[in-house]
């Protein structure tokens, strides 16, 4: 006797319930239609998504330190660990540098922001001041120094990912040299604890759905659609130059590795659809961390690489910028030429490593580059006010994509990436889960892996 086939019904309502991927694309569309038809209640759902993303970066600290612990302490190599930090330093300059270039090409050949002959005067300056907080961005010896901790407790405290993987490289190093029979306990209680820390972040998931209706709704609800039709070629321009730079990351991964970008892409579909729902790509690290670990690369390389990428390698924020940069030029009026255009590079290559965790830091940027240029006024940053919040889909998953194929590229270089392991988990995954979730393994390897 045949088995009995749902109905589809059934089946639509067992996706429902068991598949992250179809509540968090039903919740965007939710948020949206909510937010059209009641912009004015919209506005109150802001604490659903600012709830989330407070309960998953109280987990990011404690991840992050036991993944890179293990990590070290089990490679059983801290040189192996040092060369994989400076290859990844080197991957990021240059993936950043390449994301500011072909933004700069871009906006040199597109020109969105000719014809509209703004007079600088007419801007309301302060109210880049209010985005940005008064604040500034740290130059580049205060950021050297800010991630060194002050305490172990401070690092956790403030949340700051830098100051963590200096604690997580001292400790893990401590292991090594201590070695296991000194210290028989230490490791077993960091692997126990980071199993503790994935359960708590399958918890946390469950409320995915309603942090992104919440964040959607607020963004329609405040924004609308009609700042589309106002800046149009802008947001269509970077997001062709953002989709053109996602396009040569995977040529390269190809190169380099032979795994398909577009292949890992839906492996990671639920992470990528709620990174856009809730505009962070902070929200999905924990659950990215451990995909990429199932996929072939080794604790150490994902634990070092994927976290500081998060501070070093915002590739969609530097195609931002500097298409934002000559977009405000062209609007005033001011033709830049290829000598101050080598000076926005220079001076963004800098500004747009400290920008991570400063709150208007994408204004921020844009304001110490018109400043240096001495031709642009500070305030015609104001004009991409009204256009910021609808890049954040842009930025978001190509600052996602482009540390994601960092951790690859790196473990490959180092020679800590299983292939073959990579290719059948991206090909066996649709096989190998139910409802999108990631992909089954045995209990022994991963313990924690139900929760997902």
């Amino acid at each position: 006797m045949s088995p009995s086939v749902p109905s589809p019904p059934r089946r639509v309502l067992r996706l429902l319930r068991t598949s992250l991927f179809v509540q968090v694309a039903c919740a965007l569309v939710l948020g949206i239609v909510f937010g059209k038809l009641w912009p004015g209640v919209a506005a109150d759902l802001q604490p659903l998504g600012d709830g989330f993303l407070r309960l998953i970066k109280t987990i990011i600290s404690p991840l992050v330190f036991c993944v890179v612990v293990v990590g070290i302490a089990k490679a059983g190599d801290l040189k192996a660990f040092g060369r994989i930090g400076l290859k990844a330093l080197i991957w990021f300059e240059v993936a950043s540098t390449l994301a500011l270039l072909i933004g700069l090409l871009a906006a040199n050949v597109v020109q969105p922001g000719s014809g509209m002959r703004v007079n600088p005067s007419t801007l309301d300056a302060s109210a880049v001041d209010a985005k940005t907080g008064g604040g500034a961005l740290p130059s580049a010896t205060e950021f050297a120094l800010d991630a060194l901790p002050t305490s172990f407790v401070g690092a956790f405290a403030e949340n700051s990912l830098l100051q963590v993987l200096v604690l997580a490289c001292l400790v893990g190093a401590a292991l090594l040299h201590l070695g296991h029979t000194k210290v028989p306990q230490v490791l077993p209680a960091v692997e126990q604890a980071q199993a503790v820390v994935f359960a708590i972040v399958g918890f946390v998931m469950r409320l995915a759905p309603l942090a992104v209706f919440g964040s959607m709704a607020v963004l329609i609800g405040q924004y609308g659609l009609g700042v589309i039709r106002t800046y149009g070629e802008l947001i269509i321009l970077c997001y062709a130059a953002a989709a053109f730079f996602v396009a040569l990351l995977a040529l390269v991964l190809k190169a380099l590795t032979g795994i398909s970008l577009w292949k890992f892409l839906r492996y990671i579909r639920e992470e990528v659809l709620l990174a856009l729902g809730t505009a962070s790509t902070e929200s999905v690290m924990p659950r990215v961390m451990e995909k990429l670990r199932r996929a072939g690369a080794r604790d150490d390389a994902v634990g070092l690489v994927l976290p500081t990428g998060y501070s070093f390698n915002l590739d969609g924020a530097s195609l931002y910028l500097s298409i934002g940069t000559l977009f405000i030029a062209q609007a005033v009026g001011v033709d830049l030429g290829l000598g101050q255009q080598i000076t926005v590079v220079l001076v963004l290559m800098l500004t747009s490593k400290g920008m991570a965790g400063v709150p208007g830091s994408a204004f921020l940027a844009l304001s110490a580059t018109a400043s240096s240029l001495g031709v642009v006024p500070a305030g015609a940053v104001a004009l991409l006010l009204g256009v910021d919040r609808v890049m954040d889909a842009m930025r978001v998953v190509t600052n996602l994509l482009g540390n994601c194929v960092a951790v690859f590229a790196v473990s490959r270089w180092e020679g800590a990436l299983d292939i073959e392991q990579a290719k059948r988990t991206l090909t066996g995954e649709a096989e190998a889960t139910a409802g999108g979730g990631i992909p089954a393994q045995p209990a022994a390897k991963e313990p924690a892996a139900e929760v997902f």
